[in-house]
C-alpha cells in the first residue's frame, strides 16, 4: 500500500477511544524511552491492568513532541532478535502516551501536569549529561534549562496544588546511565530547594512522601530505520513517521523493595524486570562491557570507515580491536567472577551481531564526551592502577575520540552531537595546530574527566603519538604503529 493511500496514524483513524489517566510523567521522548519504558508500561497495562497513561515532556528545546502530537502519541515498535537460537520478530503499536508537552512552547501545559490527580511515577532518560546542577537556573524561568530544575519546579507545583497532601508524593525512577542516578538527582533537587528558598515544608513533603529508585536499563535501540523504512512501512496499513526498532533483549534492574513491586507488578508480565536491593553488580557489568564497548568503538570505527555496530564487530580489524579492548582491558578490571564476565561479554557481541538490527554508530555518538567519562574512562584508569601500564586499545580509542571531535575526516563532516560549549572547546584546542598542545588542553580539563589526566605518567605522550599515527597512517596502520610504541 503506498503512503498516499495509507491513513494517518491517529486514534480516530484506528478507532482507539480509551482514555488512560496520566499516571506517568516521562522526561524524554527519544527512541530509547519509547522502545523501553513505554513498551514496559504497555505490558503492565495489558498483563496487570495498571491502566497507566504517559505524559511525555520534551526535556530540551528541540525534539519530537510535535511529531508525537501529530500522531496522537502513537507509534510502532518493531523488535527483532534471536531467542534460544531461533530468529524472532515482533511488532507492537504503542498506545499509552496520552499527552506530549514541550515546556519551551507551552510552560503552563507543563505545570498542569503536576495537578494530575492519579499521577504516580516520574521516569526520565535525558542522557548522562541530563542530570546536572545548573546554578543559573531560577524558579521563574519558563522553563529552567536543566532537567533536575524542571522537575523541582513540577514537584513544587504539585506540593502547592495539593496543599502538601502526603498521598500525592511520587515514585521517581531515572534511567540515565550514571551510577546512583536517583541519589544524584535527589541531591540536585534538594540543592534547588535551598537555592530557591522553597521551604522546609516542601522539602519534608518530598523526602517523606516520594521515593527515588536507581536503575539499570539494557536494550539496544537503533531507533528509526531510515535506510529500511520502505520495508517496515510495507508491514503497516497506516503511515507512521515515528517507527522505532529495538532488539528483543530486555533488562530493567530497579532498586526497591516490596512496596515498589506492588506499584509495578512486573511479575505478571514476561519482561525481565528485576526489583532488587542492590543493582550495582548488574550496573557495573553492563556499563563497562556493553556500553563501554559501544562508546569505545564509535569514533574509532567511524574513522575506520564503518557505519554500523554489526559492520564494526564483523570486520577483521575493527572487530578484533573491540574484542581485545573488552576481553583484555575491560573485563580484567572487574572484580566479579571472570567466567560469568566472559560469558556476558560473548553474549554482548552476539547482540552486536544481531542481523536484524542496523545500529548506526552516528546514533550512539550523542554526548560522547560524558559517555566516555562514565563508560570507558573508569576501566582505562583501573587498568593503569592494576597493571602499572597503559591499556593500548583503550588509549587508542581515547585518541580517536579526541580526533573525532576535530570535526572532519577525509574531507567529510563527522556526526558530532554534543553540547555547543564542548564542541567549541575541542575546536579551539585543535586550532592550536599542535598535537601536544591540543592533547594537554583536552586531557587537563577536569570538567570532562573528573581529574587532570596529564598528571598520569606517559598519558599525554601516548595520546599525542596516537593522534599523529591516526592522521599520518589512518586507524589500522596507525594502531599497528602505536601498539609497538605503547
Amino acid at each position: 500500500m503506498s503512503d498516499i493511500k495509507k491513513k494517518q496514524l491517529t486514534r480516530a483513524n484506528l478507532g482507539l477511544d480509551n482514555k488512560l489517566p496520566v499516571k506517568v510523567i516521562q522526561f524524554g521522548e527519544g527512541n530509547f524511552l519509547r522502545a523501553f519504558v513505554d513498551y514496559a508500561f504497555q505490558e503492565l497495562n495489558k498483563k496487570a491492568d495498571l491502566n497507566a497513561g504517559i505524559a511525555v515532556v520534551q526535556p530540551i528545546d528541540r525534539g519530537l513532541v510535535s511529531m508525537l502530537n501529530d500522531q496522537d502519541g502513537l507509534y510502532t515498535l518493531f523488535m527483532k532478535g534471536i531467542k534460544k537460537g531461533q530468529e524472532t520478530q515482533e511488532q507492537e503499536l504503542i498506545t499509552n502516551i496520552v499527552k506530549s508537552v514541550d515546556p519551551y512552547q507551552s510552560f503552563q501545559d507543563y505545570l498542569s501536569l503536576a495537578k494530575e490527580d492519579e499521577l504516580e511515577f516520574i521516569i526520565s532518560n535525558t542522557t548522562e549529561a541530563g542530570i546536572a546542577y545548573v546554578e543559573s537556573d531560577t524558579l521563574n524561568m519558563q522553563p529552567p534549562s536543566s532537567f533536575p530544575a524542571k522537575l523541582t519546579v513540577l514537584l513544587h507545583e504539585r506540593f502547592k496544588h495539593f496543599n502538601g497532601d502526603a498521598s500525592k508524593g511520587l515514585t521517581i525512577i531515572p534511567c540515565e546511565l550514571i551510577n546512583h542516578n536517583s541519589e544524584t538527582l535527589k541531591e540536585i533537587i534538594l540543592k534547588y530547594i535551598d537555592l530557591w528558598h522553597l521551604g522546609e515544608d516542601f522539602k519534608t513533603w518530598l523526602l517523606e512522601n516520594s521515593t527515588f529508585h536507581s536503575t539499570l536499563v539494557d536494550r539496544i535501540v537503533p531507533g528509526y530505520p531510515k535506510d529500511e523504512i520502505e520495508a517496515y512501512n510495507s508491514k503497516l496499513d497506516y503511515k507512521d513517521n515515528l517507527i522505532v526498532t529495538a532488539e528483543t533483549f530486555f533488562l530493567w534492574v530497579i532498586e526497591g523493595g516490596d512496596d515498589l513491586k506492588k506499584k509495578l507488578p512486573f511479575d505478571k508480565t514476561d519482561l525481565n524486570v528485576l526489583i532488587v536491593d542492590n543493582m550495582q553488580p548488574y550496573r557495573t557489568r553492563k556499563v563497562k562491557i556493553l556500553n563501554g564497548a559501544h562508546t569505545a568503538m564509535v569514533p574509532f570505527c567511524l574513522l575506520s570507515g564503518k557505519q554500523t555496530v554489526k559492520e564494526s564487530v564483523d570486520d577483521s580489524f575493527t572487530g578484533a580491536f573491540i574484542k581485545d579492548a573488552v576481553f583484555n582491558e575491560i573485563i580484567p578490571t572487574l572484580d566479579m567472577d571472570k567466567d560469568e564476565l566472559k560469558q556476558f561479554g560473548e553474549d554482548v557481541f552476539d547482540r552486536f551481531r544481531n542481523p536484524f538490527i542496523k545500529h548506526m554508530l552516528s546514533s550512539i555518538a550523542l554526548n560522547s564526551i560524558s559517555k566516555f567519562k562514565v563508560r570507558v574512562l573508569p576501566s582505562l584508569l583501573d587498568y593503569i592502577k592494576t597493571n602499572d601500564k597503559l591499556p593500548t586499545h583503550l588509549m587508542f580509542s581515547f585518541a580517536a575520540l579526541i580526533r573525532f571531535y576535530q570535526g572532519t575526516w577525509n574531507n567529510e563532516t563527522l556526526p558530532i552531537n554534543d553540547d555547543a560549549d564542548i564542541v567549541k572547546t575541542f575546536k579551539d584546542a585543535w586550532a592550536l595546530n599542535d598535537y601536544e598542545a591540543t592533547a594537554k588542553t583536552i586531557l587537563a580539563n577536569t570538567d570532562y574527566w573528573g581529574e587532570d589526566l596529564t598528571k598520569i605518567n606517559q598519558f599525554t605522550a601516548a595520546i599525542v603519538a596516537a593522534l599523529k599515527a591516526i592522521d599520518e597512517q589512518g586507524t589500522e596502520a596507525g594502531f599497528d604503529k602505536f601498539s609497538k610504541q605503547f
